[in-house]
Formats: structure tokens, C-alpha cells, sequence
């Protein structure tokens, strides 16, 4: 399992970091479609959405990414467009009322999820595509330094409800990638960060990385499943690989709007 997973990796890295840096915008813009769809496919699969309903969540969370990227001031009218279609779609697709909360609650809250949450890259990608290098290289930085030191020398469950596997050295191994990430990606493609600028967005994204897995964790152990899939071999799903970026992005974000890197 640990070769396949260093395998994809080193297939999937390289590709991205090219396809992101070098190709137009606009092909970062369907990439994130894809995810999105995906990603809400699983989300929906856990979920059992069915029928007409998991159809209009898909096309409504593509539409909010649409919205983010050519028209990011009416990001938050797009969702609630889509929050009030799925509860039109939900009233007259299904004439029994009983259950009807449980029905639109689902989508909805994949919608914010998911496509809400990919927004933010959108966001991220204005300011420059080394921005999406920087989020996802100290993410996956702080996962992989969470996932071999929780392997290595975790013993101390961080919330065993949620994540039994979670580990707090595994959780300190996230804060550490996080830290390392943004210190490299700094170095190797944005000097307008100082040091303890890199630092503290390390630190933030090691923490969130963190909280974002344990989130798609409550979800899978609700819903009943292990990963959210099984499309990239030995990595589970696209939401089990975005999760931690999921929240990650609006953070980075935030942050460099506070810091006036970010307009």
C-alpha cells in the first residue's frame, strides 16, 4: 500500500504542478469542475442523493464554481440560487412531505462542502497559480508528514470517535509538514513571504489540514463507508484526497487578504 501510494503520487505531482503553472486559467478552471463533480458524486453516493436530485446538486456545485471564477460578487447569491432550487426540486419531484428536510439537507450541505469550499482556489488563482502550488504542496506536506509520523511513532488516539487511526503525534506531524511546505514553497516560488509569514501559514495549514480530515472522516463514519471511493488507486476518493484542502483554501486565503498579498 505505501509503494502504491508513493507510485501515484509521483505520477499525479509533477503532472498537476505542470498543468497548473503552464497551461491558461482556464484549464485550472475546468480542472476544479471535475474535482467538484467528483468530488460531489461521492459526497451524494455517501449520502444515497438520488435520481433528479443528485443530478441538480452536480450541475449546481459545477455552477458555483462557474460563478466564483468569472463573477466572484455574486459567489454568495449562486448559493442560495442553489439552495432554493434543490428545496423547488425537492417539493415537486416527491409529493410526500415526510422526509423532505432530511432529502435537502444532504445536497445542501454538499453544496457548501464541496463546490463552496473549491471556490476559494478560484480565488487563490487569481493572484497567481504559484498560490494553488503553494496550498497544495503544504497540504499534502502536512499529510504525509501526519500519515508516516503517526505510523511511525503514533500511540496517543486524537479522537477515536471520529478518526480511531488519528494519532496526536500524528496530528503534531501535520503541524511540522505544514510548517516545512510553506518554508520550501517560499524558497522555490514566493519570496514575497517572509520566513515567519511562511511559518504561521504553516502552522494554520497543518492545524486545518488536520481538522479538514477529521470533517470528511464525520461524514464517512456516518454514512457508513471507509473512503469516499476508489478512483485513485491506494488513495481512496477525490474527497479523501481534497479534504484537507477543502479547508485549507478558504484559510490561506483569508489570511493573505488580512496580510494585503491577496486583493
Amino acid at each position: 500500500m505505501h509503494l502504491r501510494r508513493l507510485i501515484v503520487a509521483a505520477v499525479i505531482l509533477p503532472f498537476m504542478y505542470f498543468y497548473i503553472m503552464y497551461l491558461p486559467s482556464e484549464y485550472f478552471f475546468l480542472l476544479l469542475v471535475v474535482i467538484s463533480l467528483l468530488a460531489m458524486w461521492e459526497f451524494c453516493s455517501m449520502y444515497r442523493v438520488r435520481g433528479i436530485l443528485r443530478y441538480a446538486t452536480l450541475l449546481l456545485g459545477a455552477s458555483v464554481i462557474c460563478v466564483a471564477y468569472f463573477s466572484e460578487d455574486h459567489l454568495w447569491d449562486s448559493m442560495i440560487i442553489a439552495v432554493m432550487t434543490i428545496a423547488v426540486i425537492r417539493l415537486f419531484s416527491k409529493r410526500d412531505p415526510v422526509s423532505s428536510l432530511p432529502d435537502i439537507s444532504s445536497p445542501v450541505v454538499g453544496l457548501l462542502y464541496i463546490p463552496g469550499l473549491l471556490s476559494f482556489q478560484a480565488l487563490l488563482k487569481k493572484g497567481g497559480s504559484e498560490w494553488i502550488i503553494f496550498l497544495y504542496g503544504s497540504v499534502w506536506a502536512s499529510d504525509s508528514m501526519a500519515y508516516y509520523i503517526g505510523k511511525g511513532i503514533g500511540k496517543t488516539r486524537l479522537y477515536r470517535e471520529v478518526s480511531p487511526n488519528k494519532t496526536v503525534e500524528g496530528a503534531a506531524g501535520s503541524v511540522i509538514g505544514g510548517i516545512l511546505g510553506a518554508l520550501i514553497f517560499r524558497v522555490a516560488l514566493i519570496r514575497q513571504l517572509t520566513a515567519s509569514d511562511a511559518i504561521f501559514i504553516g502552522i494554520m495549514v497543518g492545524i486545518i489540514s488536520i481538522i479538514g480530515d477529521l470533517v470528511e472522516s464525520m461524514f464517512k463514519r456516518d454514512a457508513g463507508v471507509k473512503d469516499s471511493g476508489a478512483i485513485i488507486p491506494g488513495h481512496g476518493g477525490v474527497l479523501d484526497k481534497v479534504d484537507g484542502a477543502l479547508f485549507a483554501g478558504p484559510v490561506l486565503y483569508w489570511i493573505l487578504t488580512v496580510m494585503k498579498i491577496m486583493d
